[in-house]
């Protein structure tokens, strides 16, 4: 007995003793929040407090060292994220996840996004203000990685510290340029159709603009052959550790339209959920200068910010940067590419892709007159039809750091402007409002034109040089609204009105938010925070209504069953909502994803038609095709000696609709409400191995919203029992200038990327509940919600 007794005693106190190590190691891994520390880069006493949600708010006695201060705190909440953004564009994620990252590290590697970064640090001028801080900034991220702690993430995956160099923060720019573009989603599409059916089966997709009804309104002041393309690249960037940029909302209401005669600024951009999110907080206060930001992981200025003065942010502005080249390879010579004035030479430029734990991988890319050639990058092309991608990023001179730091150290509208017009790529709504009362909007990118008839939804001729770029437009030339007679702003990555008479080209979303936007904004005058902030989580489609519309009217309504009449009666009394508890929206989206199935691939095929279903102009037709009964798409090429009408197919989607419900939510329709199949969960890079999902992921949430509303929680169309949200609102800002002191924000999960920090997720409720909490700025408010930590010079 005294044995046994004994044996228990050992095993409890082990236990207790590895509790209490375990304790112990988790608060040593937690960042530091208070207290003090001593930074040799530092010169002057700085001051740090974190507020009850973890922002930091840096006072700091000259710019140098508040950079330096945003650094180390920023590291010490994101280093794992930033990590993880500096090695993509470049190709190195292969070097800490192995093999399954080579297609990733093969592609971006390719791309030349790293040599165009280098190229860009040489033309930078060392002696200016943004490369200073920059300096700055990148010193208090390294000090940080020498005399912090190292993150679980990188002892889990077994990553050795590296310093961050300028190269990374371009690096970063540069996967968030790309990112934005949907070209290569689209143009491989488009071609194969176009080669295989003709362009009478494209008039629906409405490649000349006319399904953008609702426009931003200007004011100035072969058979599959290429499907690989789009297949690969979507892929791709769906799997990356890093979310792609996708769309976004915003709008700046001016003075004589709101309830206190001051700018209330709107904006909350859409990118693909991850953990940590995309925004980290800061708010800085020197002698001169004071800014509240939001920052990408690794960079040193930020996209959305704010001060006493003025507010900017941005959405994509969804225009066409990348074209795609079909190039002619010398018979005698596969080195050799036809140009117009003969056989040019491809540049070979050799690449080395470091993989974990196996043998380098050497990459010899051809790159030709347009850019890099995508065969080898990608899997699936035939290597004797090389396809070229031409990308203004990598083109045009990179001044992406001297843009975002005008952006956020303006003094006037004037001087924004100048540092809009930097911008060649990517390309960006770039929105802004002042205490002034001045509202603007800047589309940012260099514009550019090709001879008259050159379609470049499709894959262009290379050898001619007939379809080639033949003009740079001025940024003047640019979309732009400042100060516009009807008293607002807004974009929701529509197209916007043509300038001297040219509507640019591009890959624009659907009219559903803009309207829904602009439907609210117009009639009302007494706009104020709060209607602002209800605003932005806003569940109604203007535009989905009028699709149900069509939808039923085209169904055979005499031989529908029970659950089939209570289902069309449901959707006929639907006003467009996306609540939690709504049942339309359910019956809605999945009777879209039976009707795009049923019309559209038998002529894609599988694989096409899962990329057509990431593009958005799926989503731009649905409304249009609907109702257009004498349709080519209608007809199902794989039944023989018939022709299906509008209303086979039609009726037949719905009636697979109601039976797919039937099997996942039971036979009752009331019950099939849409918190049920309309779920989020933010995805930490590890949280993909099973063990680890419950520490490192944030959710399941049950959420509101739906694809193209306000509140735009995208999902995929598809017939699994769950949509997930893959994306959304990144932030949500209300800025009102009449209680700058009080605006809001909210972000999906929380400040910090450490799971240990308290601020890992407790954001998420309030986010998921429509809730905002401050972006504070006032000292004496902020001391009194803080902890404190004192940066002080090593001696």
């Amino acid at each position: 007995m005294k044995i046994v007794k004994i044996i228990l005693l050992v095993v409890v106190s082990l236990i207790a003793i590895l509790i209490v190590g375990l304790a112990l190691y988790g608060f040593y891994l937690k960042p530091k929040y208070e207290g003090k520390v001593q930074l040799e880069s530092i010169h002057e006493e700085t001051t740090v407090y974190f507020d009850d949600f973890g922002v930091p708010h840096i006072y700091a006695n000259n710019s140098i060292d508040a950079m330096t201060a945003l650094g180390y705190v920023h590291a010490q909440d994101r280093l794992w994220q930033m990590e993880l953004m500096r090695r993509i564009a470049p190709g190195r994620l292969s070097e800490i996840f192995g093999k399954v990252a080579l297609k990733n590290d093969t592609f971006f590697a390719g791309l030349g996004i790293a040599e165009a970064s280098e190229k860009a640090i040489t033309d930078l001028d060392k002696a200016s203000e943004s490369y200073k801080l920059t300096v700055a900034y990148l010193e208090g991220i390294n000090q940080y990685m020498n005399e912090g702690v190292t993150p679980i993430e990188f002892q889990l995956v077994g990553v050795e510290k590296e310093k961050f160099t300028i190269t990374d923060v371009y690096n970063i720019f540069g996967y968030m340029s790309f990112s934005f573009a949907m070209a290569h989603k689209t143009d491989p599409l488009m071609t194969d159709i176009r080669n295989k059916y003709g362009m009478e089966y494209l008039k629906d997709f409405g490649l000349d603009g006319e399904l953008n009804t609702t426009l931003i309104k200007s004011a100035k002041e072969k058979p599959e052959e290429f499907l690989a393309i789009s297949k690969s690249v979507t892929a791709l960037l769906d799997n990356s550790p890093i979310p792609p940029f996708i769309g976004s909302n915003s709008w700046v209401i001016a003075p004589k339209k709101t309830k206190n005669g001051k700018v209330i600024f709107a904006n909350d951009p859409h990118i693909g959920f991850s953990q940590p999110g995309t925004w980290y907080e800061a708010h800085i206060v020197t002698p001169d200068f004071e800014l509240y930001g939001c920052y990408l992981a690794g960079t040193p200025f930020p996209l959305l910010g704010h001060n006493r003065e003025y507010a900017y942010g941005l959405t994509m502005f969804e225009n066409d940067d990348i074209d795609f080249y079909q190039e002619e390879n010398s018979p005698d010579n596969a080195n050799k590419y036809k140009a117009p004035t003969g056989f040019s030479d491809y540049t070979i430029r050799k690449e080395i892709i470091k993989v974990k734990d196996t043998t380098d991988v050497v990459l010899n890319v051809k790159v030709s007159r347009h850019g890099p050639v995508m065969n080898g990058l990608i899997t699936g092309l035939d290597d004797n039809k090389p396809v070229a991608m031409s990308w203004i990023y990598t083109q045009q001179p990179i001044r992406i750091l001297d843009a975002v730091y005008i952006l956020s150290h303006a003094k006037n509208k004037t001087d924004f402007q100048k540092g809009v017009a930097l911008i060649s790529a990517p390309g960006l709504n770039v929105m802004y409002g002042d205490a002034k009362g001045n509202v603007a909007w800047w589309a940012t990118g260099k514009l550019y034109k090709h001879n008259g008839g050159v379609d470049t939804h499709f894959i262009l001729d290379g050898s001619s040089g007939k379809e080639d770029i033949t003009e740079y437009m001025d940024f003047s030339k640019n979309p732009s609204a400042v100060n516009p007679e009807w008293g607002f702003v807004y974009s929701a990555n529509n197209q916007a009105e043509a300038v001297d008479g040219f509507v640019y080209p591009g890959y624009y979303l659907p009219e559903d938010r803009a309207k829904r936007i602009a439907q609210l904004l117009e009639p009302k005058s007494n706009w104020d925070k709060e209607s602002v902030g209800k605003m932005l989580n806003d569940n109604t489609s203007s535009v989905a209504p009028n699709v149900v519309k069509n939808l039923i009217s085209g169904i055979e309504a005499n031989s529908l069953s029970k659950n089939e009449k209570e289902a069309v009666a449901i959707l006929k009394c639907w006003k467009g909502t996306n609540n939690t508890e709504d049942v339309a929206p359910t019956i809605y989206n999945k009777l879209i994803y039976m009707y795009l199935k049923n019309t559209y691939k038998d002529e894609l095929g599988e694989e096409g038609f899962k990329q057509f279903l990431a593009t958005h102009i799926m989503k731009q037709l649905i409304a249009t095709q609907i109702a257009n009964e004498k349709s080519l798409w209608w007809d199902n090429i794989e039944t023989k000696n018939r022709k299906e009408s509008r209303t086979e197919i039609l009726s037949k989607s719905f009636k697979e609709a109601i039976a797919s419900l039937e099997t996942q939510l039971g036979k009752s329709v009331p019950a099939w409400t849409w918190n049920k199949v309309h779920v989020v969960e933010y995805e930490h890079p590890l949280g993909k191995v099973a063990m680890l999902r419950k520490i490192f992921n944030v959710g399941p949430f049950e959420v509101s919203g739906s694809n193209e509303v306000i509140n735009n929680q995208m999902f995929d169309y598809t017939n699994e029992s769950k949509y997930v949200v893959k994306g959304g609102p990144s932030s949500r800002r209300v800025i009102d200038f009449s209680d700058i002191e009080n605006s809001w924000n909210i972000l999906p999960t929380g400040q910090s990327g450490n799971p240990l920090s308290a601020h890992y997720n407790d954001q998420a409720k309030i986010y998921n509940a429509g809730n905002f909490r401050k972006m504070k700025i006032n000292k004496e408010e902020i001391i009194k919600t803080s902890t404190k930590l004192v940066f002080i010079p090593a001696k």
